[in-house]
């Protein structure tokens, strides 16, 4: 067995319960800032959860057969969403409304001391994995974290491996020296397909999820 290297976590679900409180939240007041008709309740959230990324979540609203309203460039209209959306987010980590789960910090304060590398691998938005993480960590073991991959610096997304991969890459580590913490089922099949180990915590969405371990 390879020597345990680095620890990764994920951000969302992981890191703190961002989604039904947080991102949830964002979404449906940018719907309905805009009048798009759209409300994403926990168990449709749910759903879409299943899709990877927040503005890939977005597209399905323009998809939908039911969606009435004229939209001139809907790449356009999705980024000027999804900003604001994370304007909208950021504001509820400020307003310290996302709490951090339960003994993460200490988790990643241990594997410190023990001369384990830590990174950070998310494809949700830079500025709200980051200022999380400092929320979370604190700026002792925030500073600890040597690599931070967040928003779309992938072009593939869970359950794609990409991100694990370039987390291990830059590390100057080997996917099997690797252990990533994940709370959902996309994220455990990138950590499989990378070739590392996972750690599985349940997040509130994803407590009812089957895992492929």
């Amino acid at each position: 067995m390879a020597e345990f290297k680095a620890l990764i976590f994920d951000c969302d679900g992981v890191l703190a319960e961002t989604e039904a409180d947080g991102h949830r939240v964002a979404f449906n007041k940018i719907f309905a800032r805009e009048n798009l008709g759209v409300e994403w309740d926990v168990a449709t959230y749910g759903e879409k959860l299943k899709i990877a990324g927040g503005k890939e979540r977005m597209r399905t609203i323009f998809t939908d057969p039911n969606f009435n309203k004229e939209i001139g460039d809907i790449d356009e209209y999705i980024k000027k969403l999804h900003k604001n959306k994370t304007d909208m987010y950021i504001e509820l980590i400020e307003k310290g409304l996302l709490p951090a789960r339960e003994g993460v910090r200490r988790l990643a304060g241990d594997a410190h001391t023990r001369g384990i590398k830590l990174a950070i691998g998310s494809t949700s938005n830079e500025r709200g994995v980051k200022l999380i993480a400092q929320r979370v960590f604190g700026e002792e073991i925030y500073g600890y974290f040597e690599v931070i991959l967040a928003g779309d610096i992938v072009s593939r997304k869970k359950p794609d491996p990409e991100i694990y991969l370039l987390a291990a890459q830059k590390l100057a580590v080997k996917p099997e020296e690797c252990c990533v913490v994940e709370d959902t089922g996309n994220g455990v099949e990138a950590a499989i397909a990378a070739g590392m180990k996972c750690l599985v915590t349940r997040s509130e969405y994803s407590k009812q999820e089957s895992f492929p371990l």
